[in-house]
């Protein structure tokens, strides 16, 4: 396996969630004809493995393959039956107390990598993403009707301590925003 092939790989998997062909050409600056035959032959690496390249509208991720959905199923059941880690648990308060939040967000105030703890969110019915309507690169998460229902609330504001906690978090998101301003302008 190539570099090139590694690379598109590690970021597939360490993103969690599809990437767009142009900003998988983007992070790695080659041109869409380099991408292209990269990704082919990383489709031809996994071909006898556990681990496929999907590709839908012009985005990609990994997932694993059909012949193991009855597998994957059976482990999906019995990791909904499990209690909620600590992690999901602080994950989805920020998108609770936020409201909707999309990923670097949610890895800022964590201070920790949110990708397959978003998913193992999502999977369970807890969490939505939708298209970032401010940045069409990006999604937001956000809490389903079926949470709300099973917290017995309403609306997000029924939630305890919900002014200040949301207060605490407009202060964080306008602290991440100070820190991009200021790396990219010392880029």
């Amino acid at each position: 396996m190539s570099n090139l092939e590694q690379k598109i790989e590690a970021i597939l998997f360490f993103k969690g969630e599809p990437v767009s062909l142009k900003r998988l050409g983007e992070i790695l600056k080659i041109s869409p004809g380099e991408l292209i035959e990269s990704i082919t032959r990383l489709k031809e690496n996994l071909k006898d493995r556990g681990i496929t390249l999907q590709e839908n509208n012009n985005e990609l991720t990994l997932g694993t393959i059909p012949e193991l959905s009855e597998l994957i199923e059976n482990l999906q059941k019995e990791e909904l039956n499990k209690d909620l880690s600590k992690a999901s648990l602080e994950t989805l308060s920020i998108i609770l107390y936020k409201g909707s939040a999309h990923r670097a967000y949610i890895d800022y105030v964590r201070g920790v990598n949110s990708s397959f703890t978003l998913r193992a969110l999502s999977i369970r019915g807890l969490i939505e993403k939708t298209i970032d309507p401010e940045d069409n690169r990006r999604y937001l998460y956000k809490p389903t009707f079926e949470l709300l229902s099973y917290l017995g609330i309403k609306s997000l504001e029924e939630l305890p301590e919900y002014a200040q906690i949301s207060i605490n978090l407009k202060e964080a998101n306008e602290n991440m925003k100070n820190m991009e301003e200021l790396e990219n302008e010392s880029a």
